[in-house]
């Protein structure tokens, strides 16, 4: 009978003693992760994707500072907006509905996808 009572007891305690064995079986593979890491630092390469619009340009900066372009993409995109009349009889400043918003600038986003 004293078998039955300490038997949640002793499944407690296995449970425990069998967590504790499989974490420190997990923290090897991680230390020989970072072992392989240290060994070659220069195997990992860095990448970045930057975009210029509306005439900025600041590529030049990247460039010197030791990034090459590995693509090149350039899209249309509206640089600005304009508010107009909807109509004639419209008063923008007194009725906001009848407002309309329109593109004014049209200018070149460029995407340049980079590699250190």
């Amino acid at each position: 009978m004293k078998i039955i009572k300490h038997f949640p007891l002793i499944i407690l305690i296995a449970i425990f003693l069998i967590s504790c064995r499989t974490s420190a079986n997990k923290d090897y593979p991680i230390n020989n992760l970072e072992k392989n890491i240290d060994d070659n630092p220069n195997s990992e390469q860095k990448r970045m994707e930057i975009k210029f619009s509306c005439g900025e340009d600041g590529i030049s900066e990247y460039l010197d500072d030791g990034w090459n372009i590995l693509k090149e993409d350039s899209q249309e995109k509206i640089c600005t907006w304009k508010s107009v009349p909807a109509t004639k009889d419209c008063n923008m400043e007194k009725d906001k509905g009848c407002k309309i918003t329109k593109p004014d600038k049209i200018g070149e986003e460029k995407i340049y996808l980079l590699e250190k």
